[in-house]
């Protein structure tokens, strides 16, 4: 290969070899999730689905127009003799083809119900857009929870490894001791105890870890490989205002859930609506234009030859009575009302109680990653003064390796608190309805690039 075509080449490897090292954030993996999740593929088709409600609701209104066309093969044969001169017009016997073709127009001049039916279609296709919506925060939530899984699980494999390195080190040390005269067997049976029960934890851990590989890349079809990790300076902050009472508010007026419910209110309504002014008169303009034509010897008394009719007129219908149904389906209608009613005050319950939870998980997040911090700095001490108490005779084996055990500890739970802190910040933004890519993006902030 000359010099001119080795540039480009390498120029192409270098590139995908930097991508494939890139690492991927929440908000990329929430990207990856749109184009694989089968969920949020669902929820596309479902909101071009509830879309053409509103075209088939405008369509209730507007002009139908119906042909309708026949052909029939006939045989006419007349067995009686008739006077003159209609023995003159007919035959005994005829055979023959008749056509025949009607276009219809109607166009609905006066009808209520079907002005009830296109709110309610509408109203539904406006339904549609909202679920939508509130599966796209769903897959949000969805990816954030796999995503921070991951960084969790492995953490603790790591932290699970750190552990049996040490304890490790510990039952060797126990063991020259012992070897030489300078400890006792139970030193040496205590580490190994704490080596297999470590050594059954990493088994755990990595199970668990490769169950939470596998839950990311089912929910966003791409492995979690090279992701972003929790930055080491982790600064959280409260929330944004920081009065419950705001975010509650926030929640009833945007959140997802509480939309749903109101737009199924409305349609009830519409509903009750529709079958209230079921019994209304309708009024339509009906204009009709047909031709009839017919080949053979057919009498034009049987089948008239090249006749064009044409009507335009005004069809007005008043239902009378329909068995009861009408009136039965107005009373399911007023009861489903009720029932809408108070699935919205439910609705809005469960936001304001969402709204507090988030809100909770946020601000005492901040205090609780505070605390695990100075629990981590605290277990590092402790276990720097028990080794250098070992050392001069005046703590065991044992005890470094309930220190160590504490560390390790102390590092897991300040790795859980943190996710749970940003996990909480979506939790929050989900509640209040306003949880979009943008805050995903904004976890930057907080993850190791």
């Amino acid at each position: 290969m000359n010099k001119s075509k080795l540039l480009p080449c390498a120029a192409a490897l270098l590139l995908a070899l930097h991508g494939g090292a890139r690492a991927m954030d929440v908000a990329e993996a929430y990207r990856q999730a749109l184009a694989n999740d089968p969920t949020a593929l669902a929820a596309d088709e479902a909101l071009l689905a509830g879309r053409e409600l509103a075209v088939q609701g405008d369509a209730l209104l507007r002009p139908r127009v119906n042909l309708q066309a026949s052909v029939n093969r006939m045989h006419d044969r007349m067995t009686g003799d008739l006077a003159p001169p209609a023995n003159q017009l007919l035959s005994s016997s005829s055979t023959g083809t008749a056509t025949q073709a009607t276009l219809q127009l109607v166009q609905p001049l006066y009808d209520r119900a079907a002005r009830a039916g296109r709110d309610q279609l509408h109203e539904q296709s406006a339904l549609a857009q909202t679920r939508f919506d509130a599966s796209r925060q769903d897959l949000a939530l969805r990816v954030a929870q796999v995503y921070f899984n991951v960084l969790v699980a492995e953490e603790t494999v790591r932290v699970v490894e750190a552990e049996l390195t040490a304890v490790r080190r510990q039952r060797d040390r126990a063991q020259a001791r012992f070897e030489v005269g300078q400890g006792n067997i139970t030193d040496v049976r205590e580490a190994q105890a704490r080596l297999d029960a470590v050594t059954t934890k990493q088994v755990s851990a990595q199970s668990m870890l490769a169950l939470r590989r596998e839950e990311f890349r089912e929910t966003t079809g791409v492995a979690p490989s090279n992701i972003d990790a929790l930055a080491n300076t982790f600064a959280p902050r409260l929330p944004e205002p920081a009065q419950l009472a705001a975010w509650q508010t926030r929640g009833e007026a945007a959140n997802p859930l509480v939309h749903t419910r109101q737009s199924e209110l409305d349609i009830a309504r519409a509903e009750l609506g529709k079958h209230r002014l079921a019994s209304r008169p309708t009024l339509d303009l009906v204009a009709s234009y047909g031709a009839r034509n017919q080949s053979g010897n057919l009498s034009p008394l049987v089948a008239p030859d090249g006749d064009r009719a044409g009507s335009v007129g005004l069809v007005l219908n008043v239902p009378l009575y329909a068995g009861g149904g009408l009136d039965s389906r107005q009373r399911e209608a007023v009861a489903r009302l009720g029932q809408a009613e108070q699935e919205l005050a439910a609705a809005r319950r469960d936001v304001r109680l969402k709204v507090q939870e988030g809100f909770l998980a946020v601000t005492t997040g901040v205090s609780r990653i505070a605390s695990q911090e100075q629990a981590l700095v605290s277990a590092k001490s402790a276990l720097e003064a028990t080794t250098q108490g070992r050392d001069v005779g005046t703590r065991t084996e044992l005890d470094v390796l309930d220190a160590q055990q504490r560390l390790y500890a102390a590092e897991l739970d300040l790795v859980q608190g943190r996710a749970d802190y940003l996990l909480g910040r979506l939790r929050l933004a989900a509640a209040a309805g306003e949880l979009g890519e943008g805050d995903l993006r904004a976890l930057g902030a907080w993850l190791a690039h």
